[in-house]
């Protein structure tokens, strides 16, 4: 179980121990810690088990690839999901799933019928259960803990899922030398148990609904067209992408590394895993002093940089006293690049869209790790492993020019709260509220002088609609009398207008101000709402 580090972090004054005063989250945050342990001693049961049936440097890269692609392909349906149904009783099927394609990987292996194809399967139904549960998970927080207490909440996430990577890599590589992989997987299916009972003892009440739930269908639709409308967003995807699709090398062929260039142990692998893991913790404490004094962006770059560097050394260092200090810098750069972009994606977003886009996020993640670790490993297997690492290396180094075409924004959590300024629209009793498309007028008037400016203006009102719910937009200017103007935006029904008032935030109203100001004084703005024509009529 990987569980995301960031839901809702922002500057704090409150305890960093505050959460564990509440007792879900703190029963929460312990059984994530057991799972965690387990989910990693589980892939280093898995990427050794892979390098006893075959010598492939692809045949290894792609255990990392079946447990991406699941998360890549299925991302975004599951951040619907959990956008939409009931978190507590979501995750306890999915949980429940996990537990058994653990055991079943339990069974195979020790009895000896495990294969490539049966591996990789088995891989593949594990990302299932993890793409399923992520966005989930990640939205949680918010509903446990109070909303000052969120940032502590996401602090004390992060540092549990990194002293998880810390201790499973180094226990696995004991258990694997002792008894063979097959342990790893025993006890990561007991490890997941420890959730479900969490979750079991969570007795959650949902906050009532004014408006009937989303359909899962359209609220994908919602999260791709808030992406599309969000500049922000999109740079924080387009970041996560330059830097995984090179980064995931140094995990991807890790475990060939050790066994066929060093002639390692299962336990050493364990260890070079354990420095990464222990390396993130350092990173992680380290974290808030970088953010005090550097920009999200300057921490990206630079953690980028010393990554890359890292990659370089792979590609040539053979000593295991020269390769605990490389994965012990690795896991401090993965860390702050990780957290950063958590960061960005997090602050970017409103409540209502918040697993959409974390599942964005994670689509975006995942699918370059699958993708990077396929590439590399062939290139490993066609070139050389040298080839991989430094290329990936140089990847890295060239993604650092993107920050000048799309920097990481910089975003307050109460900017992204629902400013609930627009005044309730009214519906005649004998429509239906499922009746559509509803088309939206506000009529201005601007004087020639301000025209140029009100029109830059009206083209971030245009993006906020967009990804707020309006399919289309429109500005029209009269041609009888020059200083009225109309815009125009469509939605698709009257219940989807009246997400878009609870969707808009305070952010969202900045915007509208900054056009509205050149409003002709003295004039108010008119806004009508007109239905489509209805069937048969």
């Amino acid at each position: 179980m990987h569980t995301p580090t960031a839901t809702l972090p922002a500057a704090s004054t409150a305890s960093p121990w505050k959460p564990l005063h509440t007792r879900v989250f703190l029963w929460l945050w312990l059984a994530s810690i057991a799972s965690n342990i387990g989910t990693w001693m589980h892939e280093v049961g898995s990427g050794w088990l892979m390098t006893s049936l075959s010598a492939s440097p692809q045949a290894v890269a792609l255990v990392q690839v079946a447990g991406a692609l699941p998360v890549f392909l299925l991302a975004l349906p599951a951040g619907a999901l959990a956008d939409i149904v009931n978190k507590r009783r979501y995750l306890l099927a999915v949980q429940g799933w996990m537990a058994l394609v653990a055991l079943a990987l339990t069974l195979l292996t020790v009895t000896g019928q495990m294969s490539v194809p049966l591996l990789l399967t088995l891989t593949f139904a594990m990302g299932i259960g993890s793409a399923l549960m992520m966005p989930a998970w990640s939205a949680l927080a918010p509903e446990i803990v109070a909303r000052e207490d969120v940032p502590a909440a996401v602090a004390l996430s992060s540092l549990a899922m990194n002293v998880a990577r810390a201790i499973g890599p180094a226990i696995a590589g004991v258990l694997v030398s002792l008894s063979g992989p097959w342990l790893t997987f025993a006890l990561n299916s007991v490890s997941f148990l420890a959730v479900i009972v969490a979750l079991y003892a969570w007795r959650h009440t949902p906050a009532p609904a004014t408006l009937p739930a989303e359909r899962w269908w359209g609220a994908m639709r919602a999260g791709v067209r808030y992406a599309r409308g969000s500049r922000s967003l999109r740079a924080v995807l387009v970041r996560t992408a330059a830097f995984f699709v090179g980064a995931v090398v140094g995990m991807a062929l890790l475990p060939l590394l050790v066994r066929r260039e060093i002639g390692g142990t299962a336990l050493d692998y364990g260890i070079l895993l354990g420095c990464v893991g222990i390396g993130a913790v350092v990173g992680a404490v380290l974290l808030p002093r970088l953010r005090a004094r550097l920009s999200a962006d300057l921490i990206v770059v630079g953690a980028s940089v010393v990554y890359a560097l890292v990659l370089f050394g792979l590609a040539w260092v053979r000593s295991m006293a020269a390769l605990a200090p490389l994965m012990l810098i690795s896991g401090v750069a993965w860390i702050a690049v990780l957290s950063s972009l958590q960061v960005a994606v997090q602050t970017t977003v409103p409540s209502w869209v918040r697993a959409r886009a974390v599942s964005l996020y994670i689509l975006v993640f995942f699918g370059c790790s699958a993708g990077g670790a396929a590439g590399w490993g062939a290139v490993a297997s066609h070139v050389s492993m040298n080839a991989a690492f430094m290329g990936a290396g140089v990847v890295l180094l060239i993604g650092i020019l993107l920050r000048w075409h799309f920097p990481l924004p910089t975003g307050e959590m109460d900017e992204m709260q629902p400013s609930k300024h627009w005044a309730a629209p009214q519906l005649d009793e004998a429509l239906p509220a499922e009746r559509g498309p509803v088309m939206i007028t506000v009529e201005y008037r601007i004087a020639q002088e301000h025209v140029a400016k009100f029109s830059h203006a009206m083209q971030a009102v245009s993006h906020m609609r967009k990804r707020n719910g309006a399919f289309s937009w429109g500005l029209m200017q009269d041609a009888q009398d020059p200083r009225l103007w109309q815009e125009y935006f469509f939605e698709e029904s009257w219940v989807e207008h009246l997400r878009h008032h609870d969707r808009v935030t305070r952010a969202d109203q900045k915007l509208e101000v900054a056009a509205r100001r050149f409003q002709e004084e003295g004039v108010p703005v008119k806004i009508r709402h007109l239905l489509n024509q209805a069937a048969g009529h």
